[in-house]
């Protein structure tokens, strides 16, 4: 729906509705990004449905109800999705999505009389409930007849074996062989394209079929009365739906513009009420789109006017990109203003104009007796009389397509009124004279397109503060023009063009030398930034250390003043007790030696480490550099999970095995289970505690798989779902069956309009397990039922 307000997009002047629509754009791009994903479905545009249904009597098509109530889904989605946190981080959309009705009385009256596929409920009226029901009991009947009388025809040799009853304008009929078809009394309506074949309705069921037509036709009526009563409910409702759809055809568009931002890297930035522009490292996005998915990168440039330089005069040489420069700006400028966010920086802003004018390309005309300088004038006499200091111009080739020297003159008279009037512009031009104006005039600015003078091409940079050279005689040379006849030219430029162009280029080359120097001087700067703050996180480190250390030597310390003096007062009161007996006396200090000798191996075994940890202390200060951060060590020291570990996930106690690894996750087997889980939630165990648990879990798990496949049921109805809901119901149903090992089961999905059926089948055709799908045999459901034969 968002196409139409595309073609309405337009260029506009008015801050607050820019500012409005950056902001709800921006908004949008940022959603992208969110984990709840936002409502992007069903935006179908019924208007002219809705408009149709205005007259009394019309009526939609169940299709267009079925649309009409998904779309009006898709509004209370969006309407909803703002919680409190949302509604307060997407202000601008919030109040949008408030903007909508949610017609709760329509949902409730479409739910009664028709399914998500388009089918009309048989309970949507009594009159159809009764003629469905008649239908159904007259289809079994003649069903039961036909089957009869084809196997008679089987067995008498009328008809294959492997034929079946077919369909042909709404009416059963059997497949008899041409030869026999005066066996079977009864009207032919069709034969094969062979001919060896005709279609026979036989004469006991034709009144039944003509019974049931009549029946046909009297649903389709009744049907169309029902839509008829609902257009009548539907219609008081249609100036709110419409302008419901009007804002979902908004939203529609403003996932348009944010998608392109995400596309050419675009960004939001800050807008001043006033005529200026501020582009940093502008990129044009024709460009950025052309150059996606191959090598070639876009240069990006500043191009900037504010109230003291308001025009930029760029020169360089040919194909230098000069105009690519100006188109960039303009380009960008007209996209802000239609509310699109631009492909900049950061730290660039942005103002509005009042208007644009441009003169790019060749407007003559034979017809209008316009030359291609004629033309030139004409736009300049329609820019001088209509631009305002709020005008932003852009102008090509400034002065060119007539003689230079009075083309010059008149451009220099021309860009002198521009700068009287304190219009903004950017101007491209090889003339010589604009460009010693330029650097003469406040309000003006050169600018030149770089050039590398060893390579003989252009860079596509743009450097403003000085006037560029055209380079002809270097793109001469590289050109294979004869050196006779460029020496010739430059001695007819005359030494003034010469020194001037001379000069031109040493100031590029000089210019060029001395960015060189500015960005190796930014880059050490960096350098040495970044060995700073090396040195400040390493001294903060060694200081942790020293404490550490100094902490544990007292805690050792201490631990061994507290031993030996557990030891001292043990020894004596043994003493004590002994009552001075020398053989006891004797043991007693031999103890004393023993547990004395024990205490120094202790100790010295701690000196030992600790003198370590000192050392490393004291190379830690020697380092000047930070090879691994700390954290990066401890990420190394944690266990990594393999292929084949037994794991469990953490507050659980059942383990499983690895069976597969990804970046994120792990892909766990407990036991006939299999499920994906966040790597960062699981815990490895060993595998004799798993053996463990199977020995004491075997018997629960059988237990459990039997009374499953005792419970489990080898068919499932989702008549009456959405798709999606259906698509879930069936993946749970299948994985149950296939983890139980069933060979076959049945899904009753209806026929209706076979949108059902058909997800259904292309859903089962995507699984592995899956034999093949077919429908079921005709009197127990045809095509209303699909059954599912697993792989052995």
């Amino acid at each position: 729906m968002g196409e139409g307000i595309v073609g309405q997009m337009h260029f506009s002047n008015n801050y607050k509705q820019v500012t409005l629509h950056i902001r709800q754009t921006a908004e949008y791009k940022s959603l992208l990004d969110e984990e709840k994903s936002f409502p992007a479905d069903n935006y179908y545009d019924l208007r002219e449905t809705l408009q149709r249904l205005k007259p009394e009597g019309m009526f939609p098509e169940t299709s267009e109800v079925v649309k009409l109530r998904k779309s009006m889904q898709t509004m209370r989605s969006i309407s909803k999705w703002f919680t409190d946190d949302l509604n307060e981080k997407y202000s601008e959309l919030a109040q949008l999505a408030q903007s909508f009705h949610l017609f709760p009385f329509l949902f409730d009256r479409i739910d009664q009389i028709i399914t998500s596929t388009g089918r009309i409920k048989d309970n949507a009226s009594q009159e159809l409930q009764s003629i469905r029901s008649f239908l159904n009991n007259e289809r079994g009947r003649v069903s039961k007849q036909m089957q009869s009388i084809l196997k008679d025809a089987m067995q008498k040799g009328y008809t294959d074996d492997e034929a079946q009853i077919v369909i042909r304008d709404g009416r059963l009929m059997l497949p008899i062989k041409s030869s026999f078809r005066r066996k079977i009394n009864g009207i032919i309506h069709d034969e094969s394209a062979t001919g060896q074949t005709v279609y026979i309705e036989p004469n006991t069921i034709i009144q039944i079929n003509n019974e049931i037509r009549d029946a046909e036709y009297r649903e389709k009526r009744e049907i169309i009365a029902i839509l008829k009563a609902l257009a009548d409910d539907i219609r008081p409702y249609i100036p709110d739906l419409i302008a419901s759809y009007n804002k979902l055809a908004v939203f529609d568009f403003i996932r348009a513009k944010a998608l392109l931002a995400k596309e050419l890297n675009a960004i939001a930035i800050p807008i001043d009420n006033n005529a200026v522009m501020r582009f940093r490292k502008a990129v044009n996005p024709l460009l950025a789109l052309s150059f996606k998915g191959t090598d070639r990168k876009v240069v990006a440039n500043d191009i900037i006017l504010d109230k003291q330089e308001r025009i930029l005069l760029i020169s360089g040489p040919n194909a230098g990109g000069k105009s690519v420069a100006m188109k960039t700006a303009g380009l960008l400028q007209y996209m802000l203003q239609c509310g699109l966010l631009i492909p900049v920086s950061q730290d660039a802003t942005a103002g509005i104009f009042d208007r644009m004018f441009i003169d790019i390309g060749d407007d003559q005309s034979i017809d209008n007796d316009l030359s291609t300088y004629s033309s030139h004038l004409m736009h300049m006499k329609y820019m001088l009389k209509h631009a305002n200091p709020q005008t932003l111009i852009l102008i090509d080739e400034f002065g060119s397509g007539t003689e230079p020297l009075i083309g010059g003159a008149i451009a220099e008279a021309v860009l002198d009124q521009f700068r009287e009037k304190g219009i903004f512009g950017i101007i491209t031009t090889h003339y010589s004279n604009l460009k010693h104006y330029a650097a003469n005039n406040d309000g003006l600015l050169n600018g030149a397109m770089l050039f590398d003078t060893a390579k003989i091409e252009p860079i596509y940079k743009l450097e403003t503060g000085k006037p560029g050279s055209s380079f002809a005689i270097e793109i001469a040379h590289k050109s294979g023009l004869p050196s006779d006849v460029i020496t010739d030219a430059r001695s007819r430029a005359g030494t003034d063009q010469a020194s001037f162009d001379k000069h031109l280029r040493e100031i590029m080359r000089d210019k060029k030398y001395y960015e060189e120097k500015r960005q190796a001087i930014k880059k050490q700067e960096k350098e040495l930034e970044k060995l700073v703050n090396q040195q400040a996180t390493e001294l903060d480190k060694t200081q942790k250390l020293r404490t550490e250390i100094v902490e544990e030597a007292k805690e050792r310390v201490n631990k061994v003043l507290a031993d030996s003096n557990r030891l001292v007062e043990n020894t004596i009161r043994k003493i004590k007790e002994a009552q001075a007996d020398k053989e006891k006396t004797k043991a007693i200090r031999k103890e004393f030696e023993q547990d004395k000798t024990r205490i120094e191996k202790d100790a010295g075994a701690q000196n030992k480490q600790l003198n370590r940890r000192i050392k490393g202390f004291k190379n830690a200060t020697k380092k000047h550099n930070i090879e691994v951060t700390q954290e990066q060590i401890e990420e190394q020291q944690k266990e990594t999970i393999e292929i084949g570990d037994a794991v469990r996930i953490a507050g659980q106690d059942t383990i499983g095995d690895v069976i597969e690894l990804n970046e994120k996750n792990a892909v766990i087997a407990f036991g006939a289970f299999i499920t994906s889980v966040d790597r960062n939630k699981l815990e490895r165990t060993s595998k004799k505690e798993r053996r463990k648990q199977q020995k004491r879990g075997s018997s629960n798990l059988s237990n459990t798989i039997i009374e499953k496949q005792n419970n489990f049921k080898p068919g499932i109805d989702i008549r009456g779902k959405y798709v999606d809901e259906a698509l879930q119901i069936i993946t749970d149903y299948i994985d149950e069956a296939i983890m139980l090992n069933v060979n076959e089961v049945k899904i009753l999905h209806g026929t209706g309009s076979g949108i059902l059926r058909k997800a259904v089948r292309e859903y089962l055709n995507t699984l592995p397990e899956v034999q093949r799908c077919k429908d079921e045999q005709i009197e127990f459901g045809g095509a209303g039922i699909t059954v599912v034969q697993f792989k052995k």
